[in-house]
């Protein structure tokens, strides 16, 4: 029986600090991410010379918004990497930034007010369970206790 606690311990260990090295090469990659990012940006700024300015101005937000979702992305792999697990607050909020951004683009097109309903009711339905995981969250239950 101790030999199999043992084996259990070290195959722990073992998937802790690949989980963590291979964590560090994510967020590296998600660092050179965001970096390009940045600098895409700077390069659209040559729009605003070439094309009409709602066009331009269209592309980098988006561009901006893009590096926004990505640096919430960052911080829910720091966060995993700092306290062992997920916030599910982050990734909301990751899926957030990321619809937004989507819906910043829906404003240059024309929609059908069916797809609008459904982007609102995927924000509303985000920000509902974004309140309902920080009410319920067991940070907040040990608190109580």
């Amino acid at each position: 029986m101790w030999k199999e606690d043992v084996i259990d311990l070290k195959l722990s260990r073992f998937f802790e600090q690949s989980a963590r090295v291979l964590l560090s090469l994510l967020i590296i990659a998600i660092l050179a991410a965001i970096l390009a990012g940045v600098l895409y940006t700077f390069y659209d700024l040559r729009l605003i010379m070439e094309m009409d300015f709602h066009g331009a101005f269209r592309t980098i937000l988006v561009d901006v918004l893009t590096v926004l979702s990505i640096v919430e992305v960052l911080r829910t792999a720091l966060a995993y990497f700092t306290e062992g697990r997920v916030k599910v607050t982050y990734i909301i909020d990751t899926v957030i930034v990321t619809v937004l951004t989507e819906v910043m683009a829906f404003w240059y097109r024309d929609m059908e007010w069916q797809e609008l309903a459904m982007v609102i009711s995927l924000v509303l339905s985000l920000a509902l369970v974004r309140i309902i995981a920080v009410r319920f969250s067991p940070r907040s239950h040990r608190a109580e206790l």
